[in-house]
């Protein structure tokens, strides 16, 4: 029997968002529609993580429209999915379920298929609500685990710490935590369950032992996600791959590999030298990419990597005998487990088709690249970048006293800019702490969930004023203003869509909702 490998494209979400600061428009998007509606991928990733507020802020769009005009086009040839934070939605914080009822609701209503349910510290608890209302109605409830790895401490560090008589913890993040998270999700009614690596940092070998973990114990499919950022994306996915996954995420050519995910096409290539059926047609996939060229150069200000790979083809392109060779050992290395000699194939394949080479600073400072980038532009507005390697060298202390979130979307901001300011603390001569952000407090308080590891009731006390945790209470939630626009004689939000906006957002909606609204009122007039 043919064994065959699901494919989600990240191209229009994921991939532009990791490459291009979520700078595509409609109008490029819709050049390349008509291909995806023949590509026949399982599924899209065109919605979520930062495309909701990045289109209303830098290109004026609606992100409601983006989602049905994008169904509207590829129609069920391929299941649409977002990227959703769990209880934070789009957001930066915690909502109450009515806001999560009718987000879900209004998202399935407009065309989503699929929903990628995660929390930033793996607290199941807080992905509950968007799994019950996305599969009441009637959506896919894709439930993500984020990879992430313990704090990195020499042996100086760990002598110091037990002389002392506070002994560095165990290790927290082993494949048996994600396999218990993943059993959690499972029995809330996960439709699927994501190995979420938004950091790229999962190596070949443990891709492998998490893959053969999850296929043993759990009875729904698997999907696996990562990024090419320190470099081992690619090993990582053949690896994967090779272990019995269900699902992989990819990108098209011109918008893969560097801080993205890696290319569908290196994908083909190993697939179709296994007898793996894809079960995608690549004569579209190549319109599309011929598209993609030209959509990245009219990008080029945002392109993060600036260096374009070799065109490649795998349906009319030979690849020459050595490179084909490489191929061939890569496979042989993941079926036997040989992750160096998997990670030295799989880096002269994209070297010899011109991707970006691994970030050696990502690579060693054990972070997301976009936090690293964050923790860069605020210390050069500060103009203080020479306390760079100093912020960098404080991240696994701030992480522990807080409980040792992974580092996503939210919490590697707020972890990253804290470590910032506890460098500036210590430049100053001011204990560490001195300035906490709003946002570090809440999480220290526990207002964003659990913690994998419990914080230390003395640090919360010193951070939020009390020992005792206190979870987010939905109960003194707010709704967003809704105003009146005088000159236009209607509400700031006129429908549900355009109020979850505003909840959501509520300074970026409030400014795209009233050119809008103001916009239409020319228009008719």
């Amino acid at each position: 029997m043919i064994r065959k490998l699901l494919i989600r494209d990240l191209t229009l979400r994921d991939g532009q968002q990791s490459a291009f600061a979520t700078r595509m428009s409609q109008k490029q998007i819709d050049k390349v529609l008509p291909f995806y509606r023949e590509a026949g991928f399982y599924a899209m990733e065109i919605w979520g993580g930062a495309v909701p507020d990045s289109i209303m802020r830098y290109l004026g769009e609606d992100p409601w429209e983006r989602l049905e005009k994008i169904k509207a086009s590829v129609g069920n040839t391929s299941k649409l999915t977002a990227l959703s934070r769990g209880r934070n939605l789009f957001g930066y914080n915690p909502y109450p379920d009515k806001i999560i009822k009718g987000f879900c609701r209004n998202s399935i209503e407009s065309g989503l298929d699929i929903m990628r349910i995660f929390d930033a510290l793996n607290d199941v608890e807080n992905i509950k609500s968007t799994v019950k209302y996305v599969k009441r109605f009637g959506g896919m409830a894709d439930c993500a685990v984020c990879y992430t790895i313990d704090p990195y401490h020499s042996a100086v560090e760990r002598i110091v710490a037990a002389l002392h008589g506070h002994p560095l913890h165990k290790p927290v993040f082993t494949n048996e935590y994600f396999l218990d998270k993943a059993l959690q999700m499972e029995a809330l009614g996960a439709d699927m369950i994501t190995i979420k690596d938004m950091s790229g940092l999962i190596p070949p070998g443990r891709s492998a032992e998490i893959v053969r973990l999850f296929k043993k114990h759990l009875k729904v499919p698997v999907d696996f996600h990562t990024h090419c950022t320190p470099g081992y994306g690619l090993a990582s996915v053949l690896a994967a791959i090779v272990n019995g996954v269900d699902v992989v995420d990819t990108n098209i050519w011109y918008f893969a590999g560097g801080t993205a995910a890696p290319a569908i096409e290196l994908v083909y290539v190993f697939c179709k030298k296994m007898g793996i059926e894809l079960d995608i047609n690549m004569e579209a996939i190549a319109k599309i990419n011929a598209h993609l060229l030209d959509i990245r150069k009219e990008l080029s200000v945002f392109d993060m990597a600036k260096q374009l790979p070799k065109p490649f083809n795998p349906l009319t392109d030979r690849i020459p005998t050595e490179i084909d060779r490489f191929f061939n050992d890569a496979i042989d290395a993941a079926r036997k487990d040989k992750e160096e000699d998997l990670l030295i194939f799989c880096r002269a394949i994209e070297e010899y088709f011109g991707f970006p080479e691994p970030n050696e600073l990502v690579k060693k400072a054990q972070i997301p690249g976009g936090m690293y980038t964050n923790m860069v532009a605020q210390l050069k507005q500060l103009g203080q970048l020479d306390l760079l390697e100093k912020a960098m060298s404080l991240i696994p202390q701030v992480r522990m006293d807080a409980g040792l979130p992974p580092l996503v979307t939210p919490t590697s901001q707020i972890i990253g800019a804290q470590a910032v300011s506890c460098a500036l603390d210590q430049l100053k001569g001011r204990p560490m702490y001195s300035n906490p952000s709003n946002q570090f407090v809440a999480l220290v308080k526990g207002e964003y969930g659990k913690t994998p590891v419990p914080i230390d009731p003395e640090f919360r006390l010193k951070i939020t004023g009390s020992r005792d945790e206190v979870p987010y209470d939905p109960s003194d939630y707010e709704m967003q203003e809704n105003p009146g626009i005088e000159e236009v004689g209607v509400q700031l939000a006129e429908n549900e869509k355009e109020v979850l906006l505003l909840e959501l957002f509520p300074m970026m909606a409030h400014n795209f909702l009233a050119k809008k609204k103001q916009k239409q009122v020319h228009v008719a007039t």
